[in-house]
C-alpha cells in the first residue's frame, strides 16, 4: 500500500511542476478525502481530471474537479475503487445546478402603497414595511420592544447577492463576496445588463408597482421594469429581498450577502457548498437558505455539520412544491431550522411544503414586503420570505442573551403558535421564542 502512494505521490510532484493547464471540462464534481489536496491530486492523475481548488477554505477535505470524462463511471473501475479507499476519498458527487424555489402568483402587499418615511433604528424606510402584515402576525415589535433587542451578530445570507446602496441596509451590509464571479462584493446588479447600480429611487415620483417577475410587484420605475421584466432576471431582486426581511426582524445585525445564485434563480451546489464554508471562517453566527434541493448531498451534509460544529445555526426554507417529500437542507434535523410558509390567516399556504421531515415550524410567507434593489420595496410570496423572518429572530435571541446554538435556537423556536400538525410546532411567534430563551436558566 505504502508504495501504491508513494508512486502517486511522485507522479503528483511530477504533474505540479510540469503539467500545463487543462482544457476547459464539461462536468464538474466535488470531492470530499481525508487525505488532503495530494490525494485528490493523485486521484486525478489517475482519472484524468483536473483540480479546480478547495471549496471549504482552511478545512482542506473538499474540492472541486472536473473531467471531459463521466468521472462517477470511470470510478467504477475496480482499480480506481481501489485507489479512493487508499487515498481517503470519501465521496465523489457530480455538481448540480440547484434553483431557487419557485414563487407563487399573489396579489401586491398593500404596504406597498404605504411609503411615508419612518426612521427604524437609524435608517430610513418605508412605513408599509415595518407595519406590515406579517410583522404583526409574529408579534415582532412586542418582541423588540418588551425586551429591548434588535438582534447582534452577523447573519450570513447565501442567495443571489444584495443592492449595497439600499438605503435601508447600507448600514448594516458587510462586504460579502460573490461566488458565482469568485470575487469580494456581492451585488446583484452586476448580473444585470443595461442598468446601473442604484438605477431607480424609492423617492421617485413617477415610481409605481410594476410586474418585473412573475411572481413580485415592485415599486420601480418604468425604464428599469423593462430591463427586467422576465427571462434571465426572474430572480433578480431575490436576495434583497431576503436580506431586507432579516433586517426587518433584526435591525441591528450586520448581514454577510454571499451571493451563490444569479439573477436567473439558478446556482452551482459546489458555490452553495463554498458559501457555507466562507460564512463559518468569517464569523457568521447564523446563515439564512432560502433554497432547496431534492437530491441529498454528502458534500453539503459535511458543510452543514462543520456549521453546526462551529456554533453556527442555519436556517433554510422547506420548498414550495406543496408536498411533504424530503427537500435539503431543510430536512437535516437536527442542523437545520426548515420553514414552511403560511397566509396572514394562519393556515398553510397552498404552495408551500408541509410535514415533520421538512418543517420545524412556518412563518408568514404571502405577500410579504421586503427591500428590493434600486433603493425602493417589493412584495413577494413563497417559503424563500418565510425564511429570513425565522433567521432574523435568531439574531434577537442572540441579542436577548449570548450561547445561542442550533439546539437551544431550535427550542426556543417551538414555543410558536400551535396549528395544524403538518405544520409542526406551528407559526413562528417571536415575543414567545425571546421568552423562552430568557426563561432558560
Amino acid at each position: 500500500m505504502r508504495r501504491i502512494l508513494l508512486v502517486f505521490a511522485a507522479a503528483a510532484t511530477l504533474f505540479l511542476a510540469g503539467s500545463q493547464p487543462a482544457a476547459a471540462a464539461n462536468s464538474r464534481y466535488i470531492v470530499r478525502t481525508s487525505g488532503g489536496l495530494g490525494s485528490v491530486l493523485r486521484l486525478c492523475i489517475a482519472a484524468k481530471c483536473q483540480v479546480q481548488g478547495t471549496l471549504d477554505g482552511n478545512v482542506g477535505q473538499t474540492y472541486l474537479v472536473t473531467s471531459s470524462q463521466n468521472l462517477l463511471t470511470q470510478l467504477l473501475n475496480p482499480v480506481l475503487n481501489l485507489l479512493e479507499s487508499l487515498l481517503g476519498i470519501q465521496s465523489v458527487e457530480a455538481d448540480q445546478v440547484l434553483s431557487i424555489p419557485g414563487v407563487a402568483l399573489m396579489s401586491g402587499a398593500p404596504g406597498l402603497s404605504d411609503s411615508a418615511p419612518v426612521n427604524y433604528y437609524g435608517t430610513i424606510v418605508w412605513h408599509g414595511y415595518v407595519t406590515q402584515p406579517a410583522a404583526e402576525i409574529i408579534n415582532l415589535q412586542t418582541a423588540q420592544s418588551s425586551f429591548q433587542v434588535s438582534g447582534t451578530g452577523i447573519v450570513a445570507d447565501i442567495d443571489t447577492g444584495v443592492d449595497p446602496l439600499h438605503p435601508a441596509l447600507m448600514p448594516v451590509l458587510l462586504q460579502g463576496y460573490d461566488f458565482t464571479r469568485a470575487q469580494p462584493g456581492a451585488s446583484e446588479w452586476l448580473d444585470v445588463n443595461g442598468t446601473s447600480n442604484g438605477i431607480s429611487s424609492s423617492g421617485s415620483q413617477d415610481a409605481q408597482p410594476v410586474m418585473v417577475q412573475q411572481s413580485t410587484a415592485a415599486v420601480l420605475d418604468q425604464s428599469t421594469a423593462a430591463v427586467l421584466d422576465g427571462g434571465p432576471y426572474s430572480d433578480f431582486g431575490h436576495g434583497t429581498m431576503t436580506a431586507g426581511l432579516i433586517h426587518l426582524a433584526a435591525p441591528t445585525a450586520k448581514i454577510l450577502p454571499l451571493k451563490a445564485f444569479s439573477a436567473n434563480g439558478e446556482g452551482d451546489l459546489s458555490n452553495i457548498i463554498a458559501a457555507l464554508y466562507y460564512a463559518v471562517q468569517n464569523g457568521a453566527n447564523v446563515v439564512n437558505m432560502s433554497f432547496d434541493v431534492t437530491v441529498p448531498s454528502p458534500a453539503l451534509s459535511a458543510a452543514i455539520s462543520y456549521a453546526n460544529q462551529s456554533g453556527v445555526v442555519l436556517v433554510a426554507s422547506a420548498g414550495n412544491e406543496n408536498t411533504s417529500a424530503r427537500v435539503y437542507p431543510a430536512s437535516l434535523n437536527p442542523y437545520v431550522v426548515g420553514i414552511a410558509s403560511t397566509s396572514n390567516a394562519d393556515v398553510k399556504s397552498s404552495f408551500s411544503n408541509y410535514g415533520t421531515a421538512d418543517v420545524w415550524i412556518a412563518a408568514p410567507g404571502e405577500n410579504v414586503m421586503s427591500t428590493y434593489p434600486g433603493g425602493t420595496y417589493a412584495s413577494s410570496s413563497g417559503t424563500s420570505f418565510s425564511c429570513p423572518l425565522v433567521t432574523g429572530t435568531v439574531a434577537l435571541l442572540m441579542d436577548a442573551r449570548g450561547g445561542v446554538n442550533q439546539s437551544n435556537a431550535a427550542g426556543a423556536l417551538a414555543h410558536a403558535r400551535p396549528l395544524t400538525p403538518n405544520m409542526n410546532h406551528g407559526r413562528l411567534d417571536v415575543y414567545q421564542a425571546v421568552l423562552n430563551w430568557l426563561s432558560r436558566q
